[in-house]
Formats: structure tokens, sequence, C-alpha cells
């Protein structure tokens, strides 16, 4: 069985951010609310939300398909769906490597 991995919820990040800009956490939290509402919004509205280094936020058409369901394993069709995707951005994956180098 897998460790489990520490998570942080939204709290925490605007406890970080707040204490990283150095202003209150009430500040923060609206920013940090203000932020996700106008990606999720712009996502909603088929646009790409782009943040150089960090990432991208899109939605991507998904196909209707066949697919078994696992308990069963009896077939069924899993229909068409617009779904949330998130593409990582360089730096994002190039800090994530350099802190946590895979043994060899």
């Amino acid at each position: 069985m897998s460790e489990r991995v520490p998570s942080v919820n939204k709290q925490a990040l605007v406890d970080a951010i707040a204490q990283k800009a150095g202003v209150s956490k009430k500040t923060a939290a609206v920013v940090l609310t203000a932020t996700l509402d106008v990606i999720v919004d712009s996502v909603c509205d088929g646009h790409k939300v782009s943040l150089i280094g960090f990432g991208s936020f899109q939605s991507k058409d998904r196909p209707k398909r066949e697919a078994r369901n696992p308990k069963t394993g009896e077939k069924m069709i899993v229909e068409a769906a617009t779904v949330p995707s998130f593409t990582f951005g360089k730096s994002f994956k190039d800090a994530v490597k350099a802190r946590n180098p895979m043994g060899d």
C-alpha cells in the first residue's frame, strides 16, 4: 500500500499567501477566491488560462466511448463530455523534479 501524501487545503494556501505577501488572511482569501473564480469562469467560457511557468487550464472534449463496468464487466456507453484539464508548465515540473529527485 502506498504512503499517504500530505495535502494543502484552501485555508493553508490562504495562510501561506498572507504570510508570503505580507497581507491579512482576509485579503489573501479574497484574492485567492477571486483568482480561482476567474480561472473557472474563463475555462467554462471556452478560454485557455495560461500562467507562464506554472501551467495552463482549459476544457477538453472527451468523445463518447465504450467502457466496462468494473464491478460486473458489462459493456456500457460513456457519453461525450467536456472536462477540465490542467497542463503543468516547465518551471513547475523542473521545481518538483529538483526537490524530489528519483533515486537510481
